[in-house]
């Protein structure tokens, strides 16, 4: 029975640590396009808008990520701190108005942008295998 306070601890840090893991995953949706189906993290918040997929090389659980705006604008994108390259679909709800391709910022080596040519109010960013 000397181990039973050691068991106890290693048990509350797993649970502690899958409490924490699956909070911290951030829920996905699944857009076609393009007769393709993609499993694409949410962005919905300024916040989430703001980071998107900076300092990422690669996804384990999803293609990309799918950005949410409450309005019709047009919205310009940037490559700042982006680490792979981006197909960049810009839609209106579920239609797709346009695609640019976002290099990532080791190919530019300085930030560049791209903007859609008409308002939308969702933008798809499908990393490029």
């Amino acid at each position: 029975m000397k181990n039973k306070p050691v068991l106890i601890f290693l048990l509350f840090i797993v649970l502690y640590s899958t409490f924490f893991l699956l909070k911290s995953q951030q829920p996905t949706r699944s857009v076609t396009i393009e007769n393709k189906t993609y499993k694409l993290l949410i962005a919905d918040s300024a916040e989430e808008h703001s980071k998107g997929l900076m300092n990422v090389r690669k996804l384990s659980n999803a293609d990309g990520m799918v950005f949410l705006f409450e309005d019709s604008q047009v919205r310009t994108f940037w490559n700042q701190n982006t680490l792979v390259d981006l197909d960049v679909y810009w839609m209106q709800d579920d239609e797709v108005v346009g695609k640019s391709f976002l290099p990532s910022i080791d190919q530019t080596k300085a930030p560049i942008t791209i903007d859609s040519k008409v308002p939308v109010n969702r933008v798809v960013e499908v990393i490029r295998k």
